[in-house]
């Protein structure tokens, strides 16, 4: 119990000094999600030793994705996305995922890569949104004309993999039992999504308002409730509880749209921001063993490869976008879309658990997720900063 304790702070001590680091040296500056996988790096058992990624410490890092993806979910303004940006986003991902595909059987075939062709597509054609909110929240790029083109593609980048993984990648069930469940997660959550956009028009968020200035806190605890209510039901239909998770984020989120639902956003903002989300990147940084990136020869010239496939899969959809993506924005573009770990991280726990892929390949792909968010968002904000005759 002592050594928890101490894991724990340790956790707790990362998690207050990575904002710090993140401001400092300015003309480096990475975002604070990359400082706090550096710092889980550090810390962890392949380093220094400090703290483990399992047990209790492991169960607030799998809280930790859920509530970063419920509150991916609240950021997403349905409204603003309907039209020309999701039908770009929608066919973005699919020629990205054609690519892939393509790209994916070339290197397999060659010997470069050896992992299933389907599965390394689908980790290739992945976008973490979840990553990139808090980084363009911060940036001040989320409600630019740039942010709001970005988030649907990011979006798109969460949610198509999520089907092809829950579709082909899961083998509990056939294929159309484990569709019939996913209309049926899909049918609970819209019910959801109708009695949320009702109780936004009615007295009754009214009456809970006056809780949220008291002990009772219920708008917070109902929020945390739906999050728990549709991961458990994501559970019980055999798909992935990041769907789950992702679903009563966006529900949520219609409940809360506008100045009425300010406070409970953000107190939301509060608890993952301040508390889970930190320790999921903490942790995610803890379980990366650095030794994978010098076990081979091939492996540097692999995960180079899949660092370049990544922005040539994810960027190649810029030019869907015309007129309403300039040219200087391009580039940034695909360099935050390419910006992928979470479902990565999923993808290759599914392919080492199933037995169709093996642990030093799922490191490969780790590692090059892994340096995807440290180095892309950097590159992403540097070339926007040039573009736009800002120092660098």
């Amino acid at each position: 119990m002592d050594g928890l304790r101490f894991e724990l702070f340790v956790i707790a001590l990362v998690a207050a000094v990575a904002p710090l680091l993140a401001e400092w040296p300015t003309r480096f500056r990475m975002p604070i999600v990359a400082v706090e996988m550096l710092l889980g790096i550090l810390i962890g058992p392949h380093l220094l030793g400090l703290a483990s990624p399992d047990g209790l410490v492991g169960m607030l890092g799998e809280l930790g994705l859920t509530f970063l993806l419920f509150m991916v979910g609240l950021e997403i303004n349905l409204g603003e996305m309907r039209g020309r940006p999701l039908s770009l986003a929608v066919g973005g991902w699919f020629l990205s995922f054609g690519i892939a595909m393509v790209c994916m059987f070339v290197v397999h075939a060659i010997g470069l890569i050896k992992a299933p062709p389907l599965m390394a597509a689908v980790a290739l054609t992945t976008t973490a949104l979840g990553i990139l909110v808090p980084i363009l929240r911060d940036e001040g790029t989320l409600d630019t004309e740039f942010g709001k083109l970005l988030v649907p593609a990011a979006a798109m980048g969460e949610f198509g993999p999520l089907v092809v993984i829950s579709l082909l990648l899961i083998p509990t069930h056939s294929t159309v039992l484990h569709s019939l469940f996913i209309v049926g997660f899909v049918i609970v959550a819209l019910m959801a999504a109708f009695l949320a956009v009702h109780v936004r028009s009615s007295k009754l968020i009214q009456a809970f308002a006056h809780t949220m200035q008291s002990s009772g806190q219920l708008p917070v605890r109902i929020a945390i409730m739906l999050q728990a209510l549709l991961v458990a039901l994501a559970a019980k239909f055999a798909l992935n509880v990041v769907f789950g998770a992702f679903a009563a984020g966006m529900v949520a989120g219609l409940a809360t749209r506008g100045e009425g639902g300010a406070m409970l956003r953000h107190k939301l903002d509060a608890v993952g921001y301040g508390f889970l989300i930190p320790i999921f990147f903490i942790v995610e940084g803890m379980r990366f063993d650095v030794s994978a990136l010098w076990g081979s020869p091939l492996v540097p010239v692999q995960v180079i490869a899949l660092l370049g496939l990544l922005v040539f899969v994810r960027g190649a959809p810029v030019f869907l976008y015309g007129r309403l993506l300039p040219q200087a924005d391009r580039l940034p573009f695909a360099f935050y879309t390419a910006t992928g770990l979470p479902l990565i991280v999923i993808v290759t726990e599914i392919g080492v658990s199933s037995g169709l892929m093996a642990n030093d390949r799922a490191a490969v792909l780790l590692s090059a997720g892994m340096i995807s968010v440290f180095l892309f968002p950097m590159l992403a904000e540097r070339a926007r900063m040039r573009a736009r005759g800002g120092s660098s």
